[in-house]
């Protein structure tokens, strides 16, 4: 049981338009307390760029990516940032990567999702032979080669010109599988979860000692960060609050991903809402959104989110704690970020 919980702030990306007053929020997280902040990309901003210049406002609290996409960037091009960003933070920078899902891969990236879990073992075993720099790089893998296979056969391992501030740069993933779940208990030093759910937090604990218990696993569940991104609406009304994640909700589960491939979608319905979860993907992929919103039902919202007035949300704190969850990461304003810091800090 986690008797206090962290908070971290969750910047995420950008819309249309970067947001006007980030830079202020993530000076009040700081100046809150929390432990972190977060940015993140899909296929408009990148994570990183922003982290830098708002975080550079900053002296004490952690900055990390949720998430760095692999497909972004080569692995080693994802430990130069990596290296360059701990320097520049003073040791408070941590990588949070992820494997992302087939559309924005091969749709915008204009690369294979084959393999996925592959190609993150892969991707993460190079970023640690780099930032440990005890010799030159060279990794013959199926989904990376260092130097590379082929070409003009000119390739030459090096060493980071470079040497890293921490050797030991903490790496978190995110994944929501359970076989995910339990390649980033074996080989990460923290998970980013989403739309996680105190009331099947004995899946997720059973998917991550599978990974604990692997041979040459990093970390067990004493050491090891699990931060949850919890949508938080502070709200005298719990229907109204309600609605306003129903359209995310129903954005996640019908159109982010592929009728086949939706990993969000396949969250919920391990949670029970199976049927629901499919009727909500049939709306939304067929243009009816407004229906599709209106069918998420009440209970998967307050089993993945803090919704209604703050004394509501002080018991429904509760069940986090009792959970494996370590550190909560909320969306917010300064009121949302206020208010929460005053129930867990």
């Amino acid at each position: 049981m986690v008797s206090s919980l962290k908070l971290g702030f969750m910047i995420g990306y950008w819309g249309a338009q970067p947001p006007g007053n980030m830079p202020e929020l993530l000076v009040e997280a700081e100046n809150l307390g929390y432990t972190s902040a977060w940015t993140a990309e899909a296929y408009g901003s990148d994570a990183l760029t922003p982290l830098a210049w708002w975080g550079s406002r900053t002296s004490r609290i952690q900055l990390g990516t949720s998430i760095v996409q692999l497909s972004a960037r080569t692995p080693a091009a994802t430990a130069m940032a990596a290296i360059t960003m701990d320097h520049l933070t003073d040791g408070r920078f941590v990588l949070g990567l992820g494997a992302s899902g087939p559309q924005v891969v091969e749709g915008w990236y204009g690369q294979s999702y084959t393999q996925p879990l592959a190609r993150t073992r892969e991707y993460v075993a190079i970023i640690r032979k780099i930032l440990a720099r005890d010799e030159p790089v060279a990794f013959s893998g199926d989904h990376y080669q260092l130097p590379f296979e082929g070409g003009t056969g000119l390739g030459k391992s090096v060493k980071s010109i470079t040497h890293p501030l921490r050797e030991d740069l903490p790496i978190y993933l995110a994944a929501e599988g359970p076989k995910n779940v339990a390649l980033t208990g074996e080989i990460a030093d923290g998970w980013l979860a989403i739309y996680y759910s105190p009331k099947v937090d004995g899946f997720y604990r059973e998917a991550l000692s599978k990974g604990f218990a692997r041979p040459g696993a990093r970390r067990s569940f004493e050491d090891f960060e699990i931060a949850a991104t919890v949508p938080v609406i502070v709200h005298d009304d719990v229907e109204e609050a309600a609605s306003f994640l129903r359209p995310v909700l129903a954005l996640y589960i019908g159109g982010m991903g592929a009728r086949e491939v939706n990993f969000h979608a396949n969250v919920f319905a391990r949670m029970g809402y199976e049927a629901e979860t499919r009727e909500i993907q049939d709306l939304y992929l067929a243009g009816k959104k407004e229906e599709a919103a209106a069918k998420v039902p009440m209970s998967l919202i307050e089993e993945t989110a803090l919704i209604g007035p703050k004394e509501k949300i002080r018991d429904d704190l509760e069940m986090w704690r009792e959970s494996c969850v370590t550190q909560i990461l909320l969306y917010g304003d300064a009121a949302t970020l206020r208010t929460m810091a005053e129930l867990c800090l």
